[in-house]
């Protein structure tokens, strides 16, 4: 499966982007999506991740009440919907699915099978 990442940008703090992750070649069937995030120099670090059914939901404390992911199983395609973006919130921004993720290890980065390419993401103070 191929995961494609977009609707990174430039936008000022307190702004909003919405970023897609769309699945070719394969679909999202049966496999959980997580965003992960890396700024320079640091380490990749999780965001938020849905299952694919139900479609439950889990987030970062650091992103709690600003930033909402969902899923459109019919469009294959996950969303990670940011509002009142910080200037820490600068980074690169990946998505990544797989299909054997419990709750104990959808925060690690080595838990998925299958990266996108990532969409950058700078938020201007």
């Amino acid at each position: 499966v191929q995961l494609q990442a977009s609707g990174g940008g430039l936008v000022q703090a307190g702004g909003s982007l919405r970023l897609s992750c769309a699945a070719s070649g394969r679909t999202f069937s049966g496999s959980t999506v997580g965003w992960f995030r890396q700024a320079p120099g640091k380490v990749r670090e999780f965001v938020a991740a849905i299952r694919y059914s139900p479609r439950s939901t889990y987030d970062a404390d650091s992103v709690k009440g600003r930033f909402t992911i969902s899923r459109d199983n019919a469009k294959n395609t996950v969303y990670l919907q940011m509002n009142s973006l910080k200037p820490e919130d600068t980074a690169v921004y990946y998505c990544a699915a797989g299909s054997r993720i419990i709750l104990t290890t959808l925060t690690r980065p080595n838990a998925y099978d299958y990266w996108g390419q990532g969409t950058l993401v700078t938020v201007s103070s």
